[in-house]
């Protein structure tokens, strides 16, 4: 977070896939805390424009929280909307609107 708040997205990528790399090895796949760290890297991408990246990692963070946490879960919520920011940031307008209202 802190590269991130300076400003250093790509030093923030870095961090963010090592980590990642790490909790996976570790926790397996399908740890929250893996989770999590997923969502980060995707959240750098989206501060460095990448947004297709970002997308394709956030649906793939809101798949694994639907399977590990359920639909309802706060996580699970909170993927759909990181997931929808990104969509409507992309002019997928109706895509994100789904998401959102079913959040």
């Amino acid at each position: 977070m802190v590269f991130s708040r300076q400003g250093k997205y790509e030093e923030a990528e870095a961090m963010h896939r090592r980590s990642l790399g790490g909790y996976e090895k570790v926790l397996g796949a399908e740890h929250p805390d893996t989770l999590t760290s997923m969502g980060n890297l995707a959240l750098s991408l989206n501060r460095q424009k990448r947004r297709d990246e970002a997308m394709e990692l956030e649906k793939r963070v809101l798949s694994l929280k639907k399977r590990v946490f359920g639909n309802e879960h706060p996580e699970t919520l909170t993927a759909m909307n990181s997931l929808a920011y990104t969509l409507r940031s992309q002019n997928e307008n109706q895509e994100a609107l789904f998401l959102m209202r079913t959040c």
